[in-house]
């Protein structure tokens, strides 16, 4: 299982606790708030709650997709260097 995670973060500092907590979970940097990756539905919901407790009650959007590994197959990508 594959998934998207994207965020909004106006705190500096948690935005970073944020992207540092997705990159230990083995997830991608795809932009700047956006990481994605192989990761099973239990590690999501893990990450998701570490990353709740990161933001506290400062404001923020999170959002964590989960995308089948047969539609993940099906995704357009285009990179540019």
């Amino acid at each position: 299982m594959q998934c998207l995670l994207i965020y909004d973060i106006p705190n500096d500092n948690k935005r970073n606790k944020i992207a540092d907590a997705c990159l230990d979970y083995g997830l991608d940097r795809i932009q700047y708030s956006a990481f994605c990756g192989p990761i099973s539905r239990n590690l999501q919901e893990e990450l998701f709650l570490k990353i709740r407790r990161i933001l506290g009650k400062q404001p923020g959007k999170i959002m964590l997709l989960s995308i089948t590994d047969q539609d993940w197959e099906n995704k357009l990508y285009h990179e540019q260097t």
